[in-house]
């Protein structure tokens, strides 16, 4: 079985915590607890009989020892008595010198940082917690959350994109761009640096951004307008700048940003703590994408399917050349996108994907992608096979 590190950390702190109170607690406890404490006249008193022989001082406070019937005492020296030394000799009592001990070095060590540590430990474990993190990420909570994909494992091309011939012809100028920049850079034009895809859910906007990384053949990055956004102030920003570096190191690539209105709403549109973090990541967003570190090779493809909330300083040219919607395909595309799911199926000889394509209107690919999906579970069940 294996044990969570937040597991494993609590168990250490319990066992310093026990070790802790058994060495201040028990240490030279168990004399003690046997010995008879005197108060200071029975003391000098049982001197002065003879019932004391010897006279252990423990620093200049405390005296122990053993009384003639071998029964351990103790008793403390008050301040103003001077002559106790010379009383004692009086009577021939063995007196000997202890230093009193104080507690050891590491538990000295553990008193005056062991609070320290335990609060930041505390502090540790609940920063994990909240954010679902495993050791070793607590101080990379800056880093972004792209999930890189490499050209040599793209298996996605437009081939594979159905039912928006007009988008991929919008696109295929990125992919150009992509596959040769000299050629745009030697006519005097700039270079595109950004395209946002608009439309209803569910009409392949993520997969046509797969699909120009496939047909360009660079490494795409993906990442959630919703993972720049944090609790923490300036943790969206850092993921911002940290996503473009990554960028930068792999160009040229492509950078996808999904549902991109969960960051880049128009400024000054709530109120709070949270808006202002989402504002200084929207500000950092525009500073990469046309500030002093512009960013030749790295074309930024965003998808969302509120184009109207976006902030207008984000949709202007340099940030955002080109806008392409993608709507719901027309009974031509459905036909296209039933094909390239029913090759993944089986299917019966006489399916005229038409006549579906002619019944399903307003359906998006993503809807058309689970009609076949359910319709070869509901074959599944009824007809039994293995």
């Amino acid at each position: 079985m294996q044990w969570k590190k937040e597991n494993v950390l609590i168990l250490l702190s319990l066992l310093v915590l026990a070790f802790f109170l058994i060495n201040m607690f028990s240490g030279g406890g168990r004399g003690r607890q046997q010995s008879r404490e005197l108060i200071y006249s029975d003391f000098k008193n049982l001197v002065a009989a003879g019932e004391i022989s010897n006279a252990q001082f423990v620093g200049d406070t405390r005296i122990e020892g053993f009384t003639l019937d071998g029964t351990p005492y103790r008793t403390y020296i008050p301040e103003n008595d001077t002559k106790l030394v010379d009383f004692l000799r009086h009577f021939q009592v063995q007196i000997n010198y202890t230093p009193e001990q104080g507690l050891p070095w590491y538990l000295n060590l553990l008193i005056h940082w062991g609070p320290f540590l335990l609060i930041f430990g505390i502090w540790i474990f609940l920063m994990r917690r909240m954010q679902g993190m495993g050791a070793g990420r607590l101080f990379s909570l800056g880093r972004s959350r792209a999930q890189k994909m490499d050209p040599d494992k793209m298996k996605i091309t437009f081939k594979d994109v159905a039912g928006v011939e007009e988008a991929k012809s919008d696109l295929a100028e990125t992919i150009e761009f992509l596959k040769d920049p000299t050629k745009f850079r030697k006519l005097g034009g700039r270079i595109p640096k950004g395209m946002l895809m608009s439309g209803p859910p569910g009409t392949g906007k993520t997969l046509l951004a797969k699909g120009v990384a496939g047909e360009a053949d660079v490494p795409f990055f993906s990442m959630s307008g919703s993972d720049f956004v944090e609790m923490f102030v300036g943790i969206g920003a850092s993921r911002v700048r940290d996503l473009f570096e990554e960028g930068r190191r792999n160009a040229p690539c492509i950078l996808f940003i999904d549902e991109i209105d969960a960051v880049g709403r128009s400024r000054g549109a709530g109120l709070g703590s949270g808006n202002d973090e989402r504002e200084q990541t929207l500000n950092q967003l525009l500073v990469e994408m046309d500030g002093f570190d512009a960013t030749e090779g790295v074309i930024i493809i965003a998808a969302t399917n509120r184009p109207d909330v976006l902030d207008p300083a984000l949709l202007r040219p340099g940030r955002f050349d080109r806008q392409v919607h993608v709507p719901l395909p027309d009974i031509r595309g459905r036909e296209e996108i039933l094909k390239i799911h029913a090759e993944k199926v089986q299917m019966s000889e006489n399916v005229d994907l038409s006549v579906i394509a002619r019944g399903t209107p307003g359906f998006s690919g993503a809807d058309l992608k689970n009609l076949v999906n359910e319709a070869a579970l509901v074959r599944r069940v009824t007809t039994r096979q293995p």
